[in-house]
């Protein structure tokens, strides 16, 4: 049995409708991150083949005025499960995130690439990512970016709420990334699990934008107008969490892995705009 924590969010979702009955949803009912005492007793009761841990302290602004948390989540629980697993001869995915690098390289960050997290949320992704290779030097750590699905509230379906109503909305134009969706991450990441892959991997589709390209695609995709996008700079939207400017994803390793790289992300993105469309129309 494979053991998915974070079930209820999006990419844990994902997990769970490819493996269709071999995996066992968990969410933070059944086991609560932030409690790192209840790790191990968990592990060694539930025993199983692996655990995919999709559950993370996502909220980037917030983070900066709630470290603590965050660590407890991010890094603490991280290192446990990494712990326990390891002990019981269970396999371990987890992930972290393209905020670990300042976004000051010119071309695409690989895995060999120096991290230096501008934000707490990356700081502690990527102390997490040390704590596992430190205690289970088998476990596979994807970093990957800009999560998209037609199933849950993200970027996406923010769009297409705010120019549905006609709202003009303010883009950011200088950050530049390559939009992940969901289930084309879930199928390359069982594919690398097949393959034995361990330690770090960066797994994103393929097509860099910026967020303001993004949302023009996600606008016209969904029969809108993208002139009531607006691009602005960075610094004209301040927020608590510093972001990095280049976050793309390129990977060295998926070569000698003999893993393809995941397809573009905008058939995908067509996919996840049609779902979230038809359960605004349904409401």
């Amino acid at each position: 049995m494979i053991a998915v924590l974070g079930a209820g969010g999006q990419l844990g979702k994902a997990f769970l409708r490819l493996l269709n009955g071999e995996a066992a949803p968990f969410t933070r009912v059944d086991l609560d991150l932030t409690r790192s005492d209840q790790i191990e007793p968990w592990v060694a009761s539930t025993r199983p083949a692996m655990v995919i841990n999709c559950a993370a302290y996502t909220a980037v602004d917030a983070a900066e005025s709630d470290a603590e948390t965050a660590r407890l989540v991010n890094t603490t629980a991280v290192g446990r499960l990494a712990e326990s697993t390891a002990r019981h001869h269970v396999g371990l995915v987890t992930f972290s995130t393209d905020y670990v690098f300042d976004g000051t390289k010119e071309t695409g960050y690989v895995e060999s690439d120096t991290p230096h997290p501008l934000s707490v949320y990356g700081s502690t992704k990527l102390d997490g990512e040390h704590l596992v290779a430190t205690h289970h030097p088998d476990a596979l750590v994807i970093r990957t970016s800009w999560i998209l699905s037609g199933t849950h509230h993200n970027f996406a379906s923010t769009m297409l709420d705010l120019i549905s109503k006609g709202s003009t909305v303010q883009v950011v134009d200088d950050q530049r990334g390559r939009p992940t969706m969901v289930d084309d991450l879930a199928v390359a990441t069982m594919e690398a699990v097949e393959g034995e892959a361990a330690g770090l991997l960066h797994l994103a589709n393929q097509g860099v934008v910026t967020w303001f390209d993004l949302a023009r695609e996600i606008a016209v995709m969904g029969g809108y107008d993208g002139s009531l996008l607006t691009p602005i700079r960075t610094d004209e939207l301040p927020r608590p969490a510093p972001r990095p400017a280049n976050s793309v994803l390129d990977s060295e390793r998926l070569e000698d892995l003999a893993l393809a790289p995941l397809p573009h992300f905008r058939d995908g993105l067509q996919r996840a705009v049609d779902e979230i469309m038809s359960r605004a129309d349904a409401t």
